[in-house]
């Protein structure tokens, strides 16, 4: 029987979300910048920084460096305090905002938690994210799937242990070639019988690893895209457009132990891959499979 083990792993994201502050604000970050102020009798004032204003902050060290303010005080004296006032609100502004975009990134990025699953009756364990929700009847070993993302998953698949007597994941060939057989054992599953269907699937990486557990894993990720036509009953060539369905990255990790085969499989979304591409091979690092004692 599986049993489940709570593993808690926090994770930063390689790649923070972005910050919803406008772009614009990004100047005062350490930047110098220009700007034109109309004065109230029309005559122009430029802040015009020698060599830029810098504004730079860290625990240890705050600099403000302005080296001039020119200002036609002559032409316009009732307006020189007001406009050397919005002269350094500007200044203030732009330092502020300098704090907020630069604060510890932790407040941008996600943290990541992972649970850990064990099944000790058929020799496995992998670690998944803890907000992942168990699948029953899918027909893989196991399954969990993202609650929000649908498309994103990760399952085990195990040969029959009469029908296979595997001694190693070499058995497969070289990573190469285990991975035109992982490729096509999708391509069968996701065939269709609607008309104007059509995928697209390329071989994106193939390695191989030898982990501390001292066993030898296979690792395989290729792409696959799928196509339908907008109108698929329609009579002229020209009405049937196809179009995206879908565009998913599927990530594979091959081991072999007490003669069967075990293959973890990832689905996801590539625009989700591109965000969560860490934490998912993190999923694929913890697969092991582990000797099952009589």
């Amino acid at each position: 029987m599986a049993r489940l083990v709570v593993v808690q792993h926090h994770q930063h994201h390689k790649n923070p979300c972005p910050s919803s502050l406008p772009s614009s604000l990004y100047d005062f970050n350490g930047a110098g910048f220009h700007t034109q102020v109309k004065l109230q009798c029309k005559k122009k004032v430029w802040i015009k920084p020698k060599g830029g204003l810098s504004i730079t902050s860290s625990s240890a060290k705050r600099t403000f460096m302005m080296d001039a303010i020119q200002v036609n005080e002559k032409q316009c004296p009732e307006s020189h305090a007001k406009e050397k006032r919005n002269a350094m609100a500007l200044i203030l502004s732009g330092y502020l905002f300098s704090e907020v975009v630069s604060v510890d990134t932790a407040f941008a990025q996600k943290s990541v938690a992972f649970r850990e699953y064990i099944d000790t009756f058929d020799g496995y364990s992998l670690k998944y994210p803890q907000n992942w929700i168990p699948v029953r009847g899918a027909g893989a070993d196991i399954f969990f799937r993202d609650p929000y993302v649908l498309d994103e998953n990760v399952s085990v698949e195990l040969s029959s242990p009469s029908s296979s007597k595997y001694k190693s994941v070499e058995d497969l060939g070289p990573p190469e070639e285990a991975a035109k057989k992982v490729l096509k054992q999708y391509l069968t599953e996701f065939m269709s019988t609607r008309l104007g269907v059509r995928r697209e699937s390329n071989i994106l990486t193939t390695s191989s690893r030898v982990a501390e557990d001292g066993r030898l894993y296979y690792q395989v990720e290729v792409n696959i895209k799928s196509y339908a036509s907008s109108n698929e009953l329609a009579v002229m060539p020209q009405d049937r457009v196809p179009r995206l369905e879908w565009n998913r990255r599927y990530l594979s990790v091959l081991g072999v132990e007490n003669n069967r085969l075990y293959e973890l499989r990832l689905q996801t979304p590539e625009n989700v891959f591109e965000e969560e591409e860490n934490d998912l091979r993190q999923v694929m690092d913890s697969f092991r499979v582990n000797k099952v004692t009589v």
